[in-house]
């Protein structure tokens, strides 16, 4: 009686790591050495296909923020609003050059200063067009032609712009998605903690 119920559990197991590697092989970033340029190549393709903008998260493996970002990004809750605006991509800028087992994506570093995000930090959020124009990154304006990187949206103000950001790149998300976004934002806020 044993054999069929373990012959289920592994039919399971096997189809869920069928469909997460296929899930990963569709994510353009997911390609180990695969460049920055060519990665952006693909989301333009598919975001003109699908009639999004792209979201384009530059990070690091050491990065708290980034890993809170791509929580934030990936909660059962959030994706599926996002999901509807934007393709996504992650690429790796800011790793160490003494770390032996994360390497930066061929390319980020460059294509983070085209963007706008040259030594700003990480994460660096940007939203571009389907033609790959530049709508709106994680820079907030703070006078004097200054501007502060707001990385992973975490106190009210970085919310705030954050919800610029979408509002911009994103003219599609209903008050009830924008409202869904900021809510879940605020209640995970440190902050608030």
């Amino acid at each position: 009686m044993l054999l069929p119920i373990r012959s289920t559990i592994l039919r399971v197991l096997l189809s869920a790591a069928l469909v997460t590697t296929s899930v990963l092989a569709q994510s353009p970033a997911a390609k180990t050495g695969t460049s920055a340029e060519d990665i952006l190549s693909q989301l333009k393709i598919q975001a003109s296909a699908e009639h999004k903008s792209i979201l384009i998260t530059f990070g690091a493996s050491w990065c708290g923020n980034c890993r809170m970002f791509d929580k934030f990004l990936a909660d059962p809750t959030i994706h599926p609003i996002l999901d509807r605006a934007f393709v996504f991509a992650d690429l790796a800028s800011g790793e160490r050059e003494d770390d032996k087992h994360h390497v930066n994506t061929p390319g980020a570093e460059k294509l983070q200063t085209l963007l706008g995000g040259k030594n700003v930090g990480v994460p660096f959020i940007v939203m571009l067009n389907a033609s790959g124009n530049p709508i709106t990154n994680s820079l907030r304006p703070v006078g004097h032609g200054n501007s502060d990187n707001i990385g992973y949206p975490d106190a009210s103000y970085e919310i705030d712009w954050f919800m610029q950001m979408l509002n911009k790149a994103a003219p599609t998300l209903t008050l009830q998605d924008s409202a869904t976004i900021r809510n879940w934002l605020s209640a995970h806020s440190s902050s608030k903690h």
